[in-house]
């Protein structure tokens, strides 16, 4: 069986402002590289009646919440109904979905977050995409660098050579990653994945599946 990792495979495209960006490529990581001149053409067409500019390159939906403590940085889309807390941390070139929480703490950066999730307590999101209703526990990051600084490949069946140097994870809709778990370059989780917490996971979880320690890997009963 071949690996399920295509963008077609991970995400429900109606649930993201990124839609008809992400239809242009075959593997979500091949969207990493254009995400910030991406939001910069669309906020530039996003309507004035839902949406504010609140600086260069930073689009506000009227109904979204951001803590006056929150650090906003561009190229920034925030959607409708989404919630950014006390100190959250945009380092830029992010879009967060509808009725996303983006939690104390929180790092975001060079990121697609769809519609419905929430990365709520101390997480760092880099070079990453996640997928509609995924939710990431206290703690838990998204590691985008190897120790060696080599370029990421994704190990799944298959070897894919992503030729990027920075790339953190890309999970599908409706996954859940446990407390204090550790997403290393190159991972990819599959719809409805569930992580146990402490975990350090690597390479591709097929959807459906559950990621316990030590790396035991079985389908959901």
């Amino acid at each position: 069986m071949s690996d399920k990792i295509k963008i077609t495979d991970l995400y429900d495209l109606n649930e993201t402002i990124a839609s008809e960006y992400l239809k242009q490529f075959t593997y979500p990581w091949e969207a990493l590289k254009g995400i910030s001149d991406f939001i910069k053409e669309l906020g530039n067409k996003l309507p004035s009646d839902r949406f504010e500019k609140r600086g260069e390159d930073i689009w506000v939906a009227k109904s979204a919440k951001v803590a006056p403590t929150a650090c906003l940085n561009g190229p920034l889309i925030i959607d409708e109904d989404a919630e950014v807390r006390h100190c959250a941390f945009v380092r830029g070139s992010a879009i967060v979905g509808k009725n996303c929480v983006v939690g104390n703490s929180t790092e975001l950066k060079n990121v697609i977050l769809f519609n419905n999730v929430q990365v709520p307590h101390y997480n760092y999101v880099g070079d990453s995409i996640l997928g509609f209703r995924s939710h990431m526990g206290a703690g838990s990051i998204t590691s985008n660098v190897k120790s060696d600084k080599k370029l990421v490949v994704v190990k799944g069946e298959e070897k894919y050579e992503t030729g990027l140097k920075k790339f953190g994870a890309m999970l599908g809709d409706n996954v859940e990653v446990g407390c204090n778990s550790v997403l290393n370059p190159g991972t990819i989780l599959g719809r409805g994945v569930s992580v146990y917490p402490t975990s350090c996971v690597r390479g591709v979880i097929p959807e459906e599946h559950i990621f316990k320690k030590n790396g035991d890997i079985c389908p959901r009963v």
